[in-house]
């Protein structure tokens, strides 16, 4: 058995995609989430541990689910059981449970089972593996694309961990390339191939953190190179049947692109801001900074004339963290095209730069002794909250001076248009009925 296994070893290695032959084989090759895997953190130091536990992972394709399920293994010198739950069924489950029993029974080794796309499986075949987890006759490693909360049955996720893992950053896709290129045993660098930083660039791109996309792209651009031994963006592009966008995420197509965004949506554009956006997603800028603007851009250039855009800029931006690419898109693209439809005004932004420009001026001003905090009997004794008239005692409104004493009548917000003008009239009808108040 030794002897076929080595063989077959021999002929993965000269035939398995370079994906497959790079597949980090300890922890210290594992590159990126360094939120679960850097020094201290959670599951690196389960892994270190050697205290085998159940876990699912859940994370897009390419982050490195299958690898950590080999590495768990390879570590703890448990033995390998890969099974997918596209194709296995319970039979195939039991019959893993059986094996890893006699095998835990017999020769005191512990069995990984690597579940890939548990979210698949459904209660019964879920349920099947029950048992095996609570008795530790396996431990369960899930992997999952989908969020396990819905698609894995509750008891089977508390008798496990769940771990989330994040699509790779570009320049973690960078470092697995290169090391590629470098490996001289597994990776391409007997091939002495010579690639653009440009071509890197664009493959880095145009994956979406998917390391395992990532370098198959890379072998078949060193195919597409021929000859040549070269790698240029052309060879990149055709591997990665994508066109190279010109968009530098520290250089002017950076800031001229996200400008170009900011001004459709404000300029009530909402063709152009898709555009925009869709140019942005495709040159592969990070999609939670296209979020993070739309949530801004909320604020600062819609207000209060539509406070519903806030609301939605933000559940785009939760929606993203949800989902993810590449059906994030489409409440990326959502949000956008509601920001753009959405009157327009800057009202919130001016009253905060204005105030701020005041405060900066003229420092600390004293707050008025009756809005002074009012609970410590000390505070009490020297006037604090005395004069203070409670507004709810008022019918929800009552007309008394809030602003320090050197700032009476100073106004920083005025109203625009949109929702904002009709709060700013209810409350303009509240102060003629309550009468002139020179403290306001």
């Amino acid at each position: 058995m030794d002897l076929f296994e080595n063989a077959l070893e021999e002929r993965f290695d000269q035939y398995a995609p370079l994906a497959a032959r790079m597949r980090p084989r300890t922890l210290d090759e594992v590159i990126g989430q360094h939120h679960i895997l850097g020094p201290r953190r959670a599951l690196r130091a389960l892994i270190e541990s050697g205290d085998l536990s159940s876990i699912v992972l859940w994370g897009p394709a390419g982050s490195g689910k299958t690898t950590l399920a080999h590495v768990v293994s390879k570590a703890t010198k448990a033995h390998f059981e890969p099974m997918s739950a596209v194709t296995a069924g319970v039979a195939d489950v039991r019959k893993a449970i059986a094996a890893a029993k006699d095998r835990l029974a017999q020769q005191g080794q512990r069995t990984v089972l690597f579940l890939d796309e548990i979210h698949r499986f459904n209660k019964s075949q879920q349920d099947a593996l029950l048992p095996a987890v609570e008795n530790g006759w396996i431990v369960l490693v899930g992997a999952t694309t989908e969020n396990p909360s819905f698609e894995v049955n509750s008891p089977l996720l508390s008798r496990s961990l769940l771990f989330r893992l994040e699509a790779l950053e570009e320049q973690d896709l960078l470092a697995i390339m290169g090391r590629a290129l470098e490996d001289k045993e597994r990776g391409m660098g007997k091939l002495d191939v010579q690639v653009d930083e440009d071509a890197l660039a664009h493959i880095a791109r145009g994956t979406g953190g998917d390391a395992r996309a990532a370098l198959n792209t890379l072998e078949a651009a060193a195919l597409i190179s021929g000859s040549s031994g070269r790698i240029d963006v052309t060879a990149a592009e055709e591997a990665l049947q994508r066109r190279a966008l010109p968009f530098d995420k520290g250089g002017d197509w950076h800031y001229d692109t996200i400008s170009a965004f900011i001004k459709s949506m404000r300029g009530s554009d909402p063709d152009a801001a898709v555009y925009w956006m869709a140019r942005m997603l495709d040159a592969g800028e990070d999609p939670r900074f296209v979020a993070r603007r739309m949530v801004i851009f909320a604020s600062e250039d819609v207000g209060n004339a539509d406070p519903v855009a806030l609301q939605v800029a933000v559940a785009a931006h939760h929606a993203l963290e949800f989902v993810g690419l590449p059906e994030a898109k489409l409440n990326l693209a959502q949000a956008a095209i509601y920001q753009a439809l959405a009157p327009k005004s800057k009202a919130s932004a001016l009253a905060i730069w204005a105030a701020e420009e005041e405060v900066s001026a003229d420092g600390p001003l004293p707050v008025p002794a009756h809005l002074r905090d009012s609970h410590a009997a000390a505070s009490r004794s020297l006037g604090a909250g005395q004069g203070y008239e409670n507004p709810h005692a008022h019918g929800g409104y009552v007309d008394q001076q809030y602003l320090p004493d050197a700032k009476v009548g100073r106004s920083f917000y005025k109203a625009v248009t949109g929702k904002e003008l009709e709060l700013q009239r209810q409350l303009e009808e509240k102060r003629r009925a309550a009468g002139p108040l020179s403290g306001r």
